[in-house]
């Protein structure tokens, strides 16, 4: 356990000395600034149509540091020796994933509240896309650190990311922002199930990935 912990702290403190964990939030805010200048200032339509936008931008600002996620310590050797010391490549990448859903996923769920104000979205609202984005960041912080470890040491690694992760983040998107407009509660249920599903099989997805790119 605390060889786990050790990575986590480890993780997380070479995103925020590199910057590269506080772009993502910086991309959020700015999305939620510039789209009011997009579409006016018609207070029903950001209304209507903020949740939605904050979402994507969510999905997109997950997706900034997905190529600084394995790559480096791949190239650099420091996975190979982590394996010699005897931690499986799984508990490698699960360690990940919680480094990287700390790094943005709760400062992005603190951005969504003047990212809400700007769009003008109502505290019903409000209160599911916080709910909402407190259970897919996680399936997010998953899915981005298995496509890093399956596209690492490939040539235009990062946007080949991109590539992968857009189409597989697609149900996540649409179970967060159809939470939004869903009083049942439905939404967020399947939200939670594809989250779930994502953190499951993204420690052995990007273990076998790891292993395959060793030998």
């Amino acid at each position: 356990m605390s060889a786990f912990l050790h990575l986590v702290r480890r993780d997380i403190a070479l995103g925020y000395r590199a910057g590269g964990a506080l772009l993502p939030i910086a991309f959020f805010l700015l999305v939620a600034t510039l789209f009011p200048f997009a579409v006016g200032p018609d207070a029903k339509l950001l209304a209507r149509t903020g949740g939605g936008v904050l979402w994507v931008a969510a999905l997109l600002a997950a997706l900034l540091p997905v190529d600084r996620l394995v790559g480096p310590d791949r190239d650099s050797g420091i996975l190979d020796q982590i394996a010699l010391r005897g931690l499986s490549d799984e508990l490698v990448m699960l360690a990940k994933i919680v480094a990287h859903w700390l790094s943005f996923g709760p400062p992005l769920i603190l951005a969504a509240l003047p990212a809400a104000a700007l769009l003008r979205l109502d505290g019903t609202t409000l209160a599911r896309l916080e709910a909402g984005l407190a259970i897919g960041t996680p399936g997010l912080a998953a899915l981005g650190l298995m496509v890093s470890a399956i596209t690492a040491g490939l040539r235009g690694s990062g946007a080949l990311a991109g590539l992968l992760m857009l189409p597989l983040a697609i149900p996540v998107l649409i179970f967060g922002a159809g939470s939004l407009a869903d009083g049942s509660g439905s939404g967020l249920k399947l939200l939670a199930a594809a989250s779930l599903l994502l953190v499951a099989i993204a420690p052995f997805a990007a273990g076998a990935a790891i292993r395959a790119g060793r030998e």
